[in-house]
């Protein structure tokens, strides 16, 4: 690894965005299935809705996801990653390689 400034670490940098295990969980979604509604997520991920609206608004903010209504009334939205999400493919696949050969499966 690079010789890094610990005061502004890339590696830090990015894991203030993608902060814990459920907001990769939430990521990989995206990469599997394309736009997301929160119904579908929560299904998938069998999150509680208050921990599954913190991170998808957290991801929004930090601009990984974009938020695009589908109805207005009531309202509905969908979710879909940005092109700042989408840069996290190689992310992604890396802790997928890195899964399947050093850890077991559950």
């Amino acid at each position: 690894m690079k010789q890094i400034d610990r005061a502004n670490c890339p590696i830090q940098r990015a894991t203030n965005i993608v902060k814990d295990q459920w907001s990769i969980l939430i990521i990989r979604e995206f990469f599997l299935e394309g736009a997301r509604k929160f119904t579908d997520l929560q299904s998938h991920l069998k999150l509680s809705p208050n921990t599954l609206s913190d991170r998808l608004k957290r991801l929004e903010d930090s601009g990984v996801i974009d938020r695009h209504l589908y109805t207005q009334h009531p309202p509905r939205a969908e979710y879909r990653l940005t092109e700042k999400g989408k840069a996290l493919g190689p992310v992604m696949d890396a802790l997928y390689n890195w899964g399947m050969n050093n850890t077991p499966d559950l």
